[in-house]
């Protein structure tokens, strides 16, 4: 149910995963509360930023991404990782690109 409000801050693994061309990430926030949502590659660089400081309601969110540069351009095959902040949480999940 997306209307209950978690406990604690989470960061939901990718689905489907590994992906192509797109993948949904959920996560969920037991406050009202600034979130951040990017995406790094295996290098560490970040190649898209899916949500910048945005203030959002408590509960549960899902996000789509179509493994796209923030300028649009195609990632290629590869490891990606999602980082999620939001106060003083961090966590970070692996997702898998197959083209």
């Amino acid at each position: 149910d997306r209307g209950f409000v978690p406990d604690t801050y989470v960061l939901d693994q990718n689905y489907p995963n590994p992906f192509n061309p797109i993948t949904s990430i959920g996560f969920g926030i037991p406050q009202d509360s600034h979130v951040s949502l990017s995406v790094y590659n295996i290098l560490g660089e970040e190649v898209r930023t899916l949500i910048n400081d945005q203030y959002m309601s408590a509960g549960y969110q899902t996000i789509i991404w179509n493994a796209r540069t923030l300028n649009g351009d195609r990632v290629p095959s590869g490891v990606y990782f999602v980082l999620m902040r939001s106060g003083s949480f961090m966590q970070t999940k692996k997702m898998i690109l197959l083209k």
